[in-house]
């Protein structure tokens, strides 16, 4: 069996294999979306392909649209070419149940592929006029944070991005200026409302969007390449806007696993490639089956009726409460924890963590009990049952290949808000006290510890790529394991680091709590088990 609209005319096998196929016809999607097309989507990865496509496709099988969406990537080209053209943009869609078994589904929703590049000016072409047609009613995008960055870690703009200002729309290569001479290809054609919505997994990511956009649009005002009146429009979010959003679904690299069962069940060429942007993608998505999307309703030329997919819609405060309730609470923070203790247990496995009795009692003391107590309650879910999920079903299923070494990458960009807003809220709080916090002190000794790159064995360990590792580490240089008092004079100013930790934790009262454990934590090989069951067995 083939994953193509010709290798799909034979449904009976399709089915016989345990796979759902979409029940309208492609060829009419596609044309519909060539006629008159309502979404285009940027960044063709997994998190599209196996939750934003699905959305589609829902409302296509309800009848509640025609067309599909087209996907666009500005950034790794090998995906289209190799993983979307081949399939005829189809998907194999495999959710990893915890029990092991696996629900298979075609997402056929998606109904062109495009490579967003200079180099590919019939592809370009073919944007644009998506971009002029007025019946286009969103923009969404997966492209993570990085892909909305302008600036270096020194707070200067890129060279390609300085080139872009000085080139002008006509000659863009960055992902944020490509967007904003489509939305001149827009303004000129027709000046059409349009929502410019951002899906990353990112703390207000439409204002991040808005921002880098905004930032070219002026640029190029400047330099004298569009008008006042452009400027005008896209700062009126009245005709287009940028809705935040909050989404959460685990889509891990293809799992060898799955592509052996897809094989021994007669589907065809579904084994994964490494793309030259080292990107390791397969015809086939695997992931956890509980999702979320939480959507700002701010669409200015209509939108998909994406709450009869599941999306929650909403405004914008009740986006950023549920960011902050899984951000801050509910999930990263605990997913952290696990990342820099599984390092150094020698773990390669978040669910083989949840079955280390240690582990799962920080996490759950994290969550429940300091957590919850300053937990912001969107409404529109329970943070009670939401954590209740993460830990009693999401990061124990055995069948998600998630690992701690991926989890722990940019660890330093993440423990103000996945940390520091918990405690910042026991700061705020009369009837609480900051300094009687013990789990999230151990977490963050534990990430301090991890930084030492040693294993709890005392063997050399790689630490995941992080923008702060080098500076932390020179910080820390000296301290060595088996020797706490090597470590004499170096934690004050790393955790008086209010850009680090969102708060001067000495002031906080956590910064000898903190020493403490690490020092205990540095006591030597085994140090590391040690200290988990001192605070976590009583």
């Amino acid at each position: 069996m083939k994953l193509c609209y010709e290798g799909l005319k034979d449904r009976a096998a399709w089915e016989a294999a345990g796979v759902a196929l979409p029940q309208f016809d492609w060829k009419e999607m596609c044309a519909a979306t060539a006629a008159e097309p309502t979404w285009v989507h940027f960044g063709a990865g997994n998190i599209f392909r196996g939750f934003i496509a699905l959305l589609q496709q829902s409302l296509l099988e309800q009848g509640l649209v025609k067309g599909g969406i087209v996907a666009a990537d500005t950034f790794d080209y090998d995906i289209i070419e190799k993983i979307y053209t081949p399939f005829d943009h189809m998907t194999l869609m495999v959710s990893l149940l915890p029990d092991g078994s696996m629900e298979k589904e075609v997402v056929a929703s998606i109904a062109e592929g495009l490579r967003a590049g200079n180099a590919f000016p019939e592809d370009m072409d073919a944007l644009k006029r998506i971009f002029r047609n007025p019946s286009l009613q969103m923009a969404s995008f997966t492209i993570t944070e990085k892909g909305y960055a302008l600036k270096n870690i020194q707070g200067d703009f890129f060279p390609f991005v300085e080139a872009d200002f000085k080139n002008g729309p006509s000659n863009c290569s960055h992902a944020m200026s490509m967007v904003a001479s489509l939305l001149l290809e827009r303004f000129n054609a027709c000046a059409a409302p349009v929502a410019m919505v951002s899906m990353d997994n990112c703390s207000h990511n439409g204002e991040k969007l808005r921002s880098s956009v905004m930032t070219v649009v002026e640029k190029w005002l400047e330099n004298g390449f569009v008008s006042q009146e452009f400027v005008a429009w896209v700062q009126d979010e009245t005709k287009v806007s940028f809705p935040w959003s909050m989404i959460d679904k685990i889509t891990p690299r293809p799992a060898k696993v799955v592509e052996e069962s897809l094989a021994a069940a007669g589907i065809e060429n579904m084994a994964p490639i490494v793309t030259s942007k080292n990107t390791f993608i397969a015809p086939f998505v695997n992931a956890e089956q509980p999702q979320y999307l939480v959507v700002e309703d701010r669409f200015p030329n209509g939108r998909p009726p994406l709450e009869k997919a599941g999306v929650y819609m909403t405004d914008r405060d009740t986006v950023n409460n549920t960011e902050k309730m899984k951000v801050t609470t509910c999930l990263n923070p605990l997913h952290t924890a696990l990342a820099v203790y599984g390092c150094l247990l020698g773990y390669d496995s978040i669910a083989a963590e949840m079955k280390d009795p240690e582990l799962k009692a920080l996490v759950e003391r994290i969550g429940y009990d300091e957590g919850i107590p300053v937990v912001v309650d969107p409404k529109i879910l329970s943070p009670m049952d939401f954590i209740h999920e993460v830990i009693d079903q999401r990061l124990p299923n055995p069948f998600i290949p998630d690992m701690p070494q991926r989890i722990a990458t940019d660890t330093s960009q993440k423990v103000a808000i996945r940390f520091g807003e918990t405690i910042k809220s026991y700061l705020a709080r009369p009837d609480l006290n900051a300094a009687d916090l013990t789990y999230i002190p151990l977490a963050i000794a534990g990430w301090l510890r991890y930084l030492l790159a040693v294993d709890d064995n005392g063997n050399p360990m790689e630490c995941s790529s992080d923008p702060m590792l080098e500076t932390l580490q020179q910080q820390l240089s000296g301290a060595t394991l088996g020797n706490p008092d090597s470590l004499d004079g170096k934690l004050p100013a790393i955790l008086s680091n209010t850009s680090l930790f969102a708060t001067d934790l000495n002031a906080a009262g956590l910064g000898g709590k903190i020493e403490t454990m690490l020092r205990e934590l540095m006591a030597g090989p085994g140090a590391v088990r040690d200290t988990l069951k001192k605070y976590l067995r009583n």
